[in-house]
């Protein structure tokens, strides 16, 4: 350890410990309503208005969104100029769904269900998402002293109540089914000794009601998905991204053009219903911040969907997860669960002292961590910059030992490749870019205003108004990636298309130029480059935090 932490770190290290006695069932302060606002409004990366660029065409026009989204929103099609043979079909189905995350899958399963022709286009591999990588668990009201009811008023006031009614009802209503789903399927909740659902608090939560598979919860749930898409024969397309919606003469959502990541080859595939279910965007990274995202969370699905018409909500709203790794540098970005903090590890700066009440939510915690290093000048020195201490080694003197290696295996593991042990030393935190709060507007049937286009998990927007409660993620891929699938494959059965057409990419780019806007980059993006050849992003791990 003596070689991985400096000597600044270490003296901190030394106060954290001298007040840890004092600290350990003291109960932290919460923040009053006007408090939690002021700290949003100073520090809170969506209240920077210069991370921003106002949209000048398609539906959204008029409306801010980050400034890398509004380039891809506002970009080059990847078919513009390419003829496209429409009538040379490769693919025929019923649900077309792009992407194979937690969404996606939970969509094919249910649309299998339903007896229509499904298939699964995804540019990765099938279980490459961010579902993979989510770690701290799925809420869902199904205890006593919990109801959906309470579930709701947590997530709306969490959402600073712009979560629409409809959705965040049918999210919170189907919970306690999605969680039976997901065990009936043989994902291994971590349970009591006789076989009650083990649950912890989350930021934000008034009950104990996150449902967790150690700190694995999104793999194990990703894991058990992609095993029933694969034994129950669903296709499967991968390494085979969506570069294009295509819509019907009458502007119906009709497939898709495909383009093999590998040979480039372009192909079509005609659907009846389109489920975009394409993740988030964390690797646009963006006003500069690491991403605790997958290698593919892009933003592809809003962009296809904008493009073809469909209109975003709240596409200003970015989630940034208080507790990033800040150091060492290879894990710079990585998620530590928010389930550390549920445990009783607490948010400690320079001096050794805990500045705020743990268990705030996301956006809230975020901002007073960034405020703690920037204003007030009480972070922990690192290479890369001011960061926070999350005292771990609290966790077993409450909890007893053994703790962290039973629940937080993961992690544990995660930190001792690089000489560090939670369970003795605290970790380095600071925040990082993590979910997309916003995103295609849906109804709760979660169709675009779109005919026949449908969005499901992080890709839509609406259920967690402007900022998302912990566990409503993994929550939100299951029952809207079902909802998803139920909705489009019963109105495939009555769909009928006519002739297939790409005019809407046309007239987009004829919108752009009318307007006067010179497209910057082509879109969909499909991968990032981290290549010096594109210095918006070769610099990404350069930053420090007190660039920010």
């Amino acid at each position: 350890m003596a070689n991985v932490l400096t000597q600044e770190m270490l003296d901190s290290i030394k106060k954290v410990e001298a007040s840890r006695a004092s600290r350990i069932g003291a109960e932290l302060r919460r923040m009053t309503a006007d408090e939690k606002q002021q700290v949003l409004n100073d520090f809170h990366p969506d209240y920077k208005s210069e991370g921003f660029s106002v949209l000048t065409v398609g539906p959204n026009k008029g409306e801010k969104v980050p400034c890398e989204l509004a380039d891809l929103l506002q970009g080059k099609s990847r078919i513009l100029g390419v003829d496209i043979d429409l009538d040379n079909i490769t693919y025929d189905v019923d649900v077309l769904i792009i992407g194979g995350g937690g969404a996606g899958a939970s969509a094919a399963i249910e649309s299998d269900n339903n007896g229509a022709k499904t298939m699964i286009v995804t540019k990765l591999r099938i279980g490459d998402a961010n579902t993979m990588m989510a770690e701290g668990g799925i809420q869902a009201a199904d205890k006593p002293n919990d109801s959906p009811v309470t579930h709701y008023l947590d997530a709306l006031g969490g959402g600073h109540f712009y979560n629409k009614p409809e959705l965040l009802k049918k999210l919170v209503m189907d919970a306690p089914g999605a969680i039976q789903w997901l065990n009936n399927l043989g994902v291994m909740f971590d349970k009591e000794e006789d076989g009650t659902m083990y649950t912890t608090h989350g930021g934000g939560t008034s009950r104990k009601r996150m449902h967790a598979c150690a700190d694995y919860s999104g793999a194990e749930i990703m894991r058990v998905l992609r095993d029933e898409v694969i034994n129950r024969g669903i296709p499967v397309v991968d390494f085979t991204s969506v570069i294009e919606l295509i819509l019907d003469e009458d502007g119906q959502c009709a497939g898709a053009v495909l383009q093999n990541m590998e040979t480039g080859e372009q192909m079509v595939a005609r659907a009846k219903t389109v489920i975009i279910a394409t993740g988030g965007a964390g690797r646009l990274h963006y006003q500069g911040f690491p991403t605790s995202n997958h290698y593919g969370a892009t933003a592809d699905g809003l962009v296809l969907g904008y493009r073809a018409g469909a209109k975003l909500l709240y596409a200003d709203t970015i989630q940034y997860h208080p507790t990033g790794v800040a150091y060492p540098a290879q894990m710079l970005g990585a998620l530590v669960t928010e389930k550390v903090r549920s445990m009783g590890a607490q948010l400690i700066n320079v001096d050794g002292e805990a500045f705020m009440n743990p268990l705030e939510t996301r956006d809230v915690t975020a901002a007073s961590i960034i405020r703690e290093c920037k204003q007030r000048g009480k972070g922990v020195p690192t290479p890369l910059g001011a960061a926070i201490w999350l005292d771990t080694p609290m966790i077993e003197m409450i909890h007893g030992a053994g703790t962290i290696e039973k629940k937080l295996p993961g992690m544990l593991r995660m930190y001792e490749k690089f000489g560090i042990d939670m369970r003795t030393t605290p970790i380095l935190i600071y925040p990082t870019l993590h979910y997309q709060n916003g995103g295609l507007d849906v109804t709760d049937e979660s169709v675009t205003n779109v005919p026949n286009l449908y969005v499901a998990g992080e890709a839509a927007g609406g259920v967690h108004g402007r900022n998302r409660l912990m566990g409503n993620s993994l929550l939100d891929v299951i029952v809207f990636g079902r909802n998803a699938g139920k909705y489009a494959s019963a109105h495939s059965k009555g769909v009928k298309l006519g002739k297939l057409t790409l005019s809407h990419v046309d007239k987009f780019a004829k919108e752009m130029a009318d307007a006067g806007i010179e497209p910057k980059v082509e879109s969909p993006l499909l991968l990032p480059s981290y290549t010096h050849g594109n210095p918006k992003l070769a610099d990404k791990y350069t930053w420090g935090h007190t660039e920010l």
